[in-house]
């Protein structure tokens, strides 16, 4: 299974953002890594250096390698509405992201393992796939056996966010994709017109 192994920090300074989770690191440093640290480089950049740099910041935030998020794209272009926010759309309804969202894992990364190690389940049945599209209804709990697991019950006393599209209960540690979110609900600070511009070239 192909995933991002490398440094984190230094992309997260790279984007002036803490995209992977809280990171003490990139607070003590939150400036451009390189070796003239917080100077400002000379020249502007272009708008391809833009439109790219938005891209990869999109595939960092949501643990998405080329290959797979070009697919994605080619099928948000093909599907009705605005095609960059089908996009992300796709990619908030990808199973490690919903669990990430709904506090059983701290980080997208987390979440992907958590998903990989068969401790999730889609409506009952054990889905060990991280980018499996979930469907609006669809129930995503902690599979019996690992409901006492310290890392998930961590998460879960540690985690305080509420989103309008995703109920989750506590008792039966179960919640719904009650449906996709619209661009307004999506928090991330990412310009989709952008990645469409440059995939549009």
């Amino acid at each position: 299974m192909a995933r991002y192994t490398g440094p984190k920090t230094k992309i997260a300074r790279k984007f002036g953002q803490a995209i992977f989770g809280d990171d003490k690191a990139f607070e003590k440093r939150n400036y451009p890594p390189g070796q003239h640290g917080a100077n400002k480089r000379r020249g502007k950049k272009s708008e391809y250096a833009i439109q790219l740099m938005e891209k990869q910041k999109a595939k960092y935030t949501y643990g998405v390698l080329e290959k797979q998020f070009r697919n994605m794209f080619k099928k948000a272009t093909a599907a009705q509405g605005i095609t960059g926010e089908v996009l992300l759309q796709l990619c908030e309804s990808r199973l490690d992201n919903v669990v990430f969202r709904m506090g059983v894992a701290p980080t997208r990364s987390g979440a992907r393992q958590l998903v990989s190690h068969r401790h999730i389940t889609v409506n009952g049945q054990k889905v060990n796939v991280p980018s499996y599209q979930l469907k609006a209804g669809d129930v995503v709990g902690v599979r019996e056996k690992s409901k006492s697991l310290e890392v998930i019950q961590n998460s879960l006393a540690n985690s305080s966010n509420v989103y309008e599209w995703i109920t989750w209960n506590t008792g039966s540690m179960e919640g719904t994709y009650v449906a996709v979110p619209a661009r307004i609900q999506i928090p991330e600070q990412i310009n989709e017109q952008f990645i469409v511009e440059l995939y549009s070239k």
